[in-house]
């Protein structure tokens, strides 16, 4: 079986590089992904991380946009609660009026980033209480209605741009369901909740406008290798380079002293973070996948492919598709 890939890029900058580095890197892996047969390519808003360049998202998927030619583009996600319904939609609508039927828009809750960065943002803290009702202001928007009378998206109105919802615990299979929308699970960083939140999602979901059906999408973290061994070591470097960013902001460890974090307490909470991946070679990667699509009724498996360089990871997207069938 054939199963529906897509990836998330978290645009990474790697050391030694610069932004504009990172971000042809983003352009090259999408381009790589649609000549492979990938569905979406998707960005997420983070902010004040010195190692994700994707903060503006929608400028990003412009730019990728105009550097691809068939491939959907999204976000994966726009966190609504720092943006105003409104502002969202004119800038989606914009990018579906560039790129007619290649554009989604994934929406999370949560900041995206610390609190003190959300206070530059100028976050209201009890914005996020209001995503329900946000996320409806913004789907009429983006209809031929709107909700506050006088008041339409242009660009957007009419551009009907598909809605999924992103969520790390049950609320936003909650939400989803009752909007009748895609859910989207974050399980590449978030395992926990996985099968709670599917389970109350397809079994509380109510038909909508735009899905009839249930639709799952989860995250699952990729490395694809020629060997097994190569992989295992990918994901080691990996592990290394992910508790100096989580535990070690500011300071500059030692392979040595990254081994000892991740050894510790709090360095196998973030390797658990990484509980959900397909590590091994292209068979045994995509063998892992197919369990865990089987396994937690997942209809789209959204692959964050995490190999240390550039190169690698398009190897990674590469042996992948080939082994799913996707390409020759």
């Amino acid at each position: 079986m054939t199963y529906p890939l897509s990836i998330l890029d978290l645009a990474p900058v790697l050391s030694g590089q610069t932004i504009a580095e990172s971000l042809a890197c983003s352009v090259e892996l999408a381009q790589v992904a649609e000549q492979c047969g990938y569905t979406r390519v998707w960005y997420a808003e983070h902010h004040n991380m010195p190692r994700i360049a994707s903060a503006a998202t929608s400028v990003l998927i412009a730019h990728v946009a105009a550097n691809t030619s068939t491939i959907r583009l999204g976000s994966g996600g726009v966190m609504l609660p720092n943006h105003s319904p409104l502002t969202i939609a004119e800038q989606f609508g914009t990018l579906e009026s560039l790129h007619p039927g290649r554009i989604d828009l994934g929406l999370g809750r949560a900041p995206g980033t610390d609190p003190n960065t959300s206070r530059a943002l100028r976050r209201d803290p009890r914005a996020a209480e209001q995503f329900p009702q946000d996320v409806q202001e913004l789907q009429a928007f983006l209809a031929d209605e709107t909700l506050i009378p006088g008041v339409y998206a242009t660009p957007g109105r009419g551009t009907k741009v598909p809605l999924y919802i992103l969520g790390s615990s049950t609320f936003g299979a909650q939400v989803a369901a009752y909007l009748g929308l895609p859910f989207a699970f974050a399980s590449h960083f978030a395992p926990a909740s996985l099968e709670q939140a599917v389970q109350i999602y397809r079994s509380t979901f109510q038909p909508s406008e735009q899905l009839a059906v249930p639709h799952v999408i989860a995250g699952l973290n990729v490395i694809a290798a020629h060997t097994s061994d190569d992989a295992a070591e990918q994901l080691h470097t990996t592990l290394l380079n992910r508790v100096r960013a989580f535990l070690g902001r500011g300071q500059q460890w030692s392979d040595e002293q990254a081994e000892e974090v991740l050894a510790s307490p709090h360095g196998q909470d973030v390797a658990r973070m990484m509980t959900f991946s397909a590590v091994g070679t292209a068979d045994q990667a995509l063998d892992y996948l197919e369990h865990f699509a089987k396994q937690y009724e997942i209809d789209e498996v959204i692959t964050a492919h995490q190999s240390p360089t550039h190169e690698a990871r398009l190897e990674s997207v590469r042996l992948l598709a080939k082994a799913n069938g996707l390409v020759s």
